[in-house]
């Protein structure tokens, strides 16, 4: 009986431990690239008659 309430006790406790534990993991960078202007082929919608492009 004593060893019994003592194994749950000592179950509970490493579930309580562990339960606090978290892996962070980084995200992929993110690349923002230049819209619009000359010389990187893209030019917005209503631009290029404007002659930003």
């Amino acid at each position: 009986m004593k060893t019994g309430v003592i194994a749950l006790l000592a179950a509970a406790s490493m579930i309580g431990a562990l339960s606090g534990c978290v892996a962070y993991v980084p995200g992929p960078p993110v690349v923002v690239a230049p819209q619009g202007g000359p010389g990187n082929g893209f030019c917005p919608p209503g631009q290029a008659k404007k002659g930003n492009c």
